[in-house]
């Protein structure tokens, strides 16, 4: 069924040139992610495209139109990791550039560290919070958590800090480089980014919808999107095992076509 599937939605680009390693681009399938998913008694395909690495500089349209553009249909939904939007907004700071005031490196000790991410776990990406927030919101978002947990709750540093902060990526050793070592801040107008990008598929006569997503394996986050709110929400519910990955499998944009 997976292959099968594979080349009904465009199929792996046997032609495309090869980059780092022997990895080729083209649309695949992650290891684990079924290609195909049953949601609300309609199925879908889950298609991951994989790409090079975006770096500094790179143009975030040119970027979709090179690798996602070949592959999608009309009526299609192209999701986005929000890590690709970030980078291209010049939102990724190597670590060795991040200097860590006090307050940072004091505050990143009380954060609990979990095997999805480091998230603000470390002087680093503490002080990007601080910068993200401002240090009065990061101190009450601080007090409020400490009598949040003597009765019990948990979740409201977040829940105060803001989703600016909520998103921030640390540098994890399952990341691929040069991102193992930086710290990638949450994109800037997402919903606009969407916007955008569905104007630049229409100019390439795909008539499409777009969302920008923070995605891991413990949940989904839709940041900005042209879909409507029912729309959004089965999205949610479509990509809620990440089907892009978590790791190396350099798939940050995905196709959701109907099956």
């Amino acid at each position: 069924m997976a292959d099968r599937s594979l080349s009904e939605g465009g199929g792996r680009d046997e032609a495309a040139p090869e980059r780092a390693g022997d990895e080729t681009t083209g649309t695949a399938a992650n290891a684990g992610k079924h290609l195909e998913i049953e949601v609300d008694g309609a199925r879908y395909l889950r298609i991951p495209v994989r790409t090079r690495v975006m770096l500094r500089g790179d143009e975030l349209e040119a970027f979709i139109e090179e690798y996602a553009t070949p592959h999608v249909h009309d009526g299609d939904t192209v999701f986005i990791s929000e890590k690709l939007v970030a980078i291209a907004q010049g939102r990724a700071y190597p670590i060795s550039e991040v200097t860590a005031r006090p307050l940072a490196r004091r505050l990143s000790r009380y954060v609990t560290r979990t095997s999805y991410g480091i998230g603000i776990g470390m002087p680093e990406t503490m002080e990007m919070a601080i910068r993200e927030a401002g240090t009065a919101r990061i101190l009450l978002a601080a007090g409020v958590s400490v009598l949040g947990k003597l009765i019990g709750r948990s979740g409201d540093f977040y829940r105060v800090a803001g989703d600016r902060v909520r998103g921030i990526d640390g540098p994890t050793p399952g990341t691929i480089p040069p991102y193992n070592e930086q710290v990638v801040l949450v994109p800037l107008d997402p919903a606009g980014v969407a916007e955008r990008l569905k104007g630049a598929f229409a100019l390439a006569g795909r008539v499409v919808e777009v969302a920008i997503v923070d995605a891991n394996d413990i949940g989904v986050n839709v940041l900005g999107t042209t879909l409507d709110r029912e729309g959004e929400a089965r999205l949610a519910r479509v990509i809620g095992d990440n089907p892009l990955g978590q790791g190396h499998e350099s798939t940050p944009i995905g196709i959701i076509r109907a099956a």
